[in-house]
C-alpha cells in the first residue's frame, strides 16, 4: 500500500507518499480500506519529531480515519466486511489501509458522507470524554471553548448547544467569530482585542462552569479567574507552553478543579469505553443533525504536506481532511 512517511523530522516538505508494507489485523482488530483521514495538531508535532507514537502503535501519522472494513481479525464480533466506519487511531491514518482495534470503531452516521466522517472520531472522543464524561457539562451551564474555529472548537460548540449550555468561544478574527456564531456560539471573544475573563464576567456574571483549553500554560491563571464557583478547567493542549504557575488559593476559593488529559496514550480499554459512550449518547445527536463534522478543506492524501501548511497557517475553519482516493 501507499502511505505518508516522514523522511526526517522537519517542515511539511519531509512528508512523502511512499510504498510501505500492508498492515495485518491482529486478534480483536479489523483492517480498513481507508477513504479519508484528518489532520490534527498532534500530527504537526510528530512530523517535527516532538510527539512520538505510543509503544506498539504505527509510526505513520493519522489519529482518525474513515473507510470500509476489508478484513476481520480473530475474535471480532458485531462488524462485517463491507461496513462503512470511522475510527479513532493511535497512528496509521495517513495510508491506504490501517489496522484498528474493533473497540475504536464507529459506524458512519446517518447522512454523513464517508469522507467527512473522517473528521469526527478524534474531535468527538476528545470533546465528549473531557467536557461531558469528565467535566459533566449540563443544561444551563456555561462552556468556554478556546480556539472555537478549529476542529475541536467547532465540534465543542455544537455539543455544548445540543446539551443546552451557553457557549462562549475565543478566536482571532471577526470572520471566524461570525462563523462560530452561525454554529451556535452565544458569546464570541476576539482574543487579539479583548480579555476573555472580562468579557465572560460581563456576559455571564458568574464565569464558566467548564473551560476547554488548548493553550496550557499561557492561559492557566486567567482560566482559573474565568471559572465560576465549582468550575472545571480541562486542558487538552499546550500551544501556549507546558509550565505555568497555579494559584491554589483561587482554586480553593472557588472549589474549582484543573484536569489535563490526552487521548492518544490512554489504554485500549479506556478508549473503547469512550468510543462506546460516544456511540450511545453523541451519535444520536449526529444522526439527527444537531452535531455535524465541519470540514474546511479536503486535500489528496498524497499532498499531505500542503494540508499541514494550511493548519500551521491557521486560516482553516474546522477540519482539514486527506482523501485517500481521488
Amino acid at each position: 500500500m501507499h502511505a505518508i512517511t516522514i523522511r526526517e523530522p522537519g517542515a511539511p516538505d519531509v512528508l512523502e507518499w511512499t510504498e510501505v508494507p500492508d498492515p495485518e489485523p491482529g486478534p480483536g482488530e479489523v483492517l480498513l480500506d481507508v477513504t479519508a483521514s484528518a489532520v490534527n495538531r498532534a500530527d504537526l508535532l510528530q512530523r517535527q519529531g516532538n510527539y512520538p507514537p505510543p509503544p506498539g502503535a504505527s509510526d505513520i501519522l493519522g489519529l482518525e480515519c474513515s473507510g470500509t472494513i476489508a478484513e476481520l481479525g480473530e475474535g471480532v464480533e458485531g462488524w462485517q466486511v463491507g461496513d462503512e466506519v470511522c475510527a479513532l487511531l493511535a497512528g496509521g491514518g495517513y495510508a491506504e489501509r490501517v489496522a484498528v482495534p474493533a473497540g475504536q470503531l464507529l459506524p458512519v452516521p446517518g447522512e454523513i458522507e464517508t469522507v467527512a466522517a473522517a473528521g469526527l472520531p478524534e474531535v468527538a472522543c476528545t470533546v465528549w470524554a473531557n467536557v461531558v464524561m469528565h467535566a459533566g457539562l449540563g443544561e444551563g451551564q456555561v462552556l468556554l471553548v478556546h480556539g472555537g474555529a478549529g476542529g475541536i472548537g467547532t465540534h465543542a460548540i455544537q455539543v455544548g448547544k445540543a446539551l443546552g449550555a451557553t457557549v462562549a468561544v475565543t478566536a482571532g478574527s471577526a470572520d471566524r467569530l461570525d462563523r462560530c456564531r452561525q454554529l451556535g456560539a452565544d458569546i464570541t471573544i476576539n482574543y487579539k482585542e479583548q480579555d476573555f475573563v472580562e468579557v465572560l464576567r460581563a456576559e455571564t456574571k458568574s464565569g464558566a462552569d467548564v473551560i476547554l483549553d488548548n493553550m496550557g500554560a499561557k492561559y492557566l491563571d486567567r482560566n482559573v479567574d474565568a471559572l465560576a464557583a465549582d468550575g472545571r478547567l480541562v486542558i487538552i493542549g499546550m500551544q501556549g507552553g507546558v509550565k505555568g504557575e497555579l494559584n491554589i488559593g483561587k482554586l480553593l476559593g472557588k472549589r474549582a478543579s484543573v484536569f489535563a488529559a490526552g487521548l492518544r496514550f490512554r489504554p485500549l480499554d479506556q478508549k473503547a469505553a469512550i468510543v462506546a459512550d460516544v456511540r450511545n449518547r453523541l451519535w444520536p445527536l449526529v444522526e439527527q443533525g444537531s452535531v455535524r463534522p465541519i470540514v474546511g478543506h479536503v486535500v489528496p492524501m498524497a499532498e499531505a504536506a500542503s494540508a499541514h501548511r494550511m493548519l500551521e497557517e491557521g486560516s482553516i475553519f474546522g477540519k482539514v481532511l486527506l482523501a485517500a482516493k481521488s
